[in-house]
């Protein structure tokens, strides 16, 4: 009885807008509490988490997106892209889509792409006479594109709590990563081929102006991708080198960042998603804990068993269930609470563990544009002013294609696979 009307408690505090990693606190505290396990667990855990190195790039790799986000680099990236898509018909869509995903990657925060790039590209978008639902509904989904694309934040939790290699998965993320932007490519172009776009002829000239002009941003994720590749340095300290030259380049080459005004309220903004992150991360690792202590991975197991005798089903049921967890949690919470569970089943199907952490990572980036409560739907409602039912129409091909893709990414391994087993022979 006690437990019911604790679990009823904790039901209202999450209807009333309580803090999720309260909510995800308490829940782990209470269980170890009726499970009579010591509650020294979850210090244990907050320890052993603060001791990983790897947790030092969340915070840098923050950083640097939030000076990325609050400087120029979003009008410079989407000169190049103009500048070399551009003289495609439909080829201001391929520039939003490519200008999302790689912005995605460096903020790690599909939200922040539809705020800071949605105002950039959605009046670009009307001017040239692309269809408002088309524009609004390319924007509102690509806002998810990057999850897979290194230095992705998402990448980077999901490897420090799975254990799977974060240099794996940066590579495993490249070519799914690629098949979703060209699919809504292809979808982009055919749909406006009938109408009379203006499209921008190629010029060379102007297309090396626009690389000049965005020459500090566009080494980046070779930087970090080639450094890591090749053994020069960690992900960490990849993390480093990314926030040094991003400060380097914002606010003393570009000067687009104040050193006194600017920077301080920058750095303040990023430590509090940080801080966010850490103590949702802390509080879930104790949960896990004990989920795992309590075996409740292998009640479920023992369960599925009963029911699922295949790898295929396994697997389309695990897209169902991360669509319906990637809508309704943010995708740190998302990680942190499901990953726990999912891998021992996943593991008992023969699945990857690389390959589950794409399949992973790209349900939860798509079900931010799942109706009926899709994060992105209701963010991009806000910054275009559009009622919420006019977002959920205007995503739907938009969303059918990205479920075409999850389909290919998580049937085809080899998409994920190939390009790891390449590279680390």
């Amino acid at each position: 009885m006690t437990a019911l009307i604790i679990g009823l408690l904790i039901l209202v505090l999450t209807l009333y807008g309580t803090p999720l990693f309260t909510i995800i606190s308490a829940i782990a505290l209470i269980a170890f509490y009726f499970a009579d396990i010591e509650l020294i667990v979850v210090i244990q855990e907050l320890y052993r988490l603060a001791s990983q190195p790897i947790v030092l790039a969340i915070p840098l790799f923050t950083f640097a997106g939030y000076m990325l986000a609050e400087s120029n680099a979003p009008t410079r990236l989407i000169n190049v892209a103009k500048a070399v898509f551009g003289w495609i018909p439909g080829g201001l869509s391929i520039v939003a889509l490519v200008s999302c995903a790689i912005f995605t990657a460096f903020t790690g925060a599909s939200g922040v792409t539809i705020i800071a790039l949605g105002g950039l590209l959605y009046p670009m978008l009307l001017q040239e006479s692309y269809p408002d639902n088309f524009s609004l509904g390319m924007l509102t989904s690509s806002g998810n594109l990057g999850m897979l694309f290194p230095p992705s934040l998402p990448i980077i939790v999901y490897g420090l709590v799975s254990g799977v290699s974060i240099d794996k998965l940066f590579i495993a993320g490249l070519i799914p990563g690629v098949l979703m932007i060209v699919l809504l490519s292809v979808y982009s172009i055919y749909y406006v081929r009938g109408q009379q776009l203006e499209t921008v002829p190629f010029n060379m000239n102007n297309a090396l102006q626009a690389i000049k002009e965005a020459m500090g941003e566009l080494p980046l994720p070779f930087i970090i991708l080639i450094g890591i590749y090749t053994g020069w340095f960690t992900v960490t300290e990849a993390a480093a080198i990314t926030a040094f030259y991003v400060l380097i380049v914002e606010v003393f080459i570009y000067k687009d960042i104040s050193l006194k005004t600017d920077l301080p309220q920058v750095m303040r903004d990023s430590m509090v998603l940080v801080g966010g992150i850490l103590v949702i991360l802390g509080a879930a690792l104790g949960l896990a804990n004990y989920m795992i202590d309590a075996e409740i991975p292998d009640a479920i197991l023992g369960f599925m068993e009963q029911y699922i005798t295949s790898k295929t089903m396994f697997l389309l049921t695990l897209n169902i269930f991360l669509l319906v967890v990637g809508a309704m949690l943010d995708i740190f919470s998302a990680i942190l609470v499901v990953v726990p569970l999912i891998i021992p089943i996943a593991d008992s199907f023969g699945v990857d563990p690389v390959h589950l952490g794409v399949i992973f990572l790209t349900n939860l980036g798509i079900g931010y544009t799942t109706p009926p409560v899709g994060i992105n739907l209701f963010i991009a409602s806000f910054r275009f002013e559009k009622p919420i039912t006019k977002l959920y129409v205007a995503s739907l091909p938009f969303l059918i294609i990205l479920l075409v893709a999850l389909m290919i990414i998580t049937y085809i391994p080899e998409l994920s696979l190939w390009l790891v087993e390449f590279l680390t022979e």
